[in-house]
Order: structure tokens, then C-alpha cells, then sequence
């Protein structure tokens, strides 16, 4: 079913809204909750609680692009389970990524105070000026959570090319962030 007829019957408070959301994004965003959480079943209640927010959400909100909406919901509640469980000691990956990150995007305490949108706004700005392939395999590893093997098999590269390609990236994220005036 396509996205605006099932907007309409989330609209019209219909719950076949869900079972709809389900069948057309459920596997999409199980392996996304399930790339972060590493477990069938903190991924399966991430998900129920994505369509739950959905349901809460839609109206009033009327989202242009419904899977990005809900994989921005999904990969929420997986996070805020992830820090749940592991509270005082984070997954080496998570936190890993989080690092490699650090270098490019500002801390806003020390800079002047961004607004999520804005910066959103930003990055989205960035990703279209990559190729597609390298634009993919930064949203693979840092949205998508995915890990460099598991892209290297996905986009039949080696794990080095993956590691260069991401090095690339950030490095040209960063001075992309600092023509926009944002200091790193």
C-alpha cells in the first residue's frame, strides 16, 4: 500500500493504519531496532512502539517522507533502550561510533547553540553532495548502525575501502560543517 493511503488511514484513526505500517516497513525497521539493540526482542517492542508513536502522532504531524519518519521513531526508541540496558557501560560499537562522530559534529556547550533542525538541515545538505555509493555507506554505518563488514559484503568492497571511504567522509564532513560556519 502506498504511504499517502496509509497517512490517510492513520488520519481517519483506522487501525488497519498498523497492520499496513507493518507489512510494508516492519522487516525494514525490525533490522534497524535489531542493528542497534542486538536482541529479536528489545527490537520487536522498539517497533511496536514506533507504530504506537505513529498512531499517537499522525494527525496531527503529516509526514512528506513516512519510512524516514518512522525509522527516525524506531531508531529513537531503540537508543533510549540501548541506554536503558546498558546504562553505565555502552556497547563498544554504539560508543565507538559516537567517538568518530565527536570529530566532526560540534559539541554545542562550546559553540553557538544549533537547533536540531538546522543542523539536520545541514547534514542533509552534506549527503547530497556525495557520490551516492560513498552517501550510502556513511548512512549504513552511522544510521543504519551498520558494522564495515557487514557493508563490505553489502556493496562488494573490501572492509578497507569501507574504512577509507567513511575516513573520507568525515573528514570532508567536517570542513563542509566549517564552510557553514559551525567550528569542529
Amino acid at each position: 500500500m502506498e504511504d499517502s493511503k496509509i497517512i490517510e488511514l492513520y488520519i481517519a484513526r483506522d487501525e488497519d493504519a498498523i497492520r499496513h505500517t507493518d507489512d510494508t516497513y516492519g522487516r525494514r525497521l525490525f533490522m534497524l531496532a535489531d542493528n542497534i539493540v542486538k536482541n529479536d526482542q528489545d527490537a520487536e517492542e522498539s517497533v511496536s512502539d514506533t507504530y504506537m508513536k505513529a498512531w499517537d502522532t499522525i494527525p496531527p504531524q503529516k509526514p512528506q517522507f513516512f519510512f524516514a519518519y518512522l525509522a527516525k521513531v524506531c531508531r529513537h526508541f531503540a537508543l533510549g533502550k540501548l541506554d536503558w540496558k546498558n546504562a553505565a557501560k555502552r556497547k563498544a560499537e554504539v560508543v565507538s561510533l559516537t567517538q568518530e562522530m565527536e570529530l566532526c559534529i560540534p559539541d554545542n556547550s562550546r559553540d553557538r547553540e544549533l537547533e536540531g533542525k538546522e543542523l539536520g538541515m545541514i547534514l542533509d545538505a552534506f549527503l547530497r553532495t556525495l557520490t551516492p555509493e560513498n552517501r550510502m555507506v556513511f548512512l549504513r554505518r552511522y544510521w543504519y548502525v551498520d558494522t564495515v563488514a557487514e557493508i563490505a559484503v553489502r556493496y562488494g568492497i573490501s572492509e578497507g575501502a569501507v574504512l577509507m571511504r567513511l575516513n573520507r567522509t568525515r573528514a570532508k564532513l567536517c570542513t563542509y560543517l566549517e564552510k557553514e560556519g559551525i567550528r569542529v
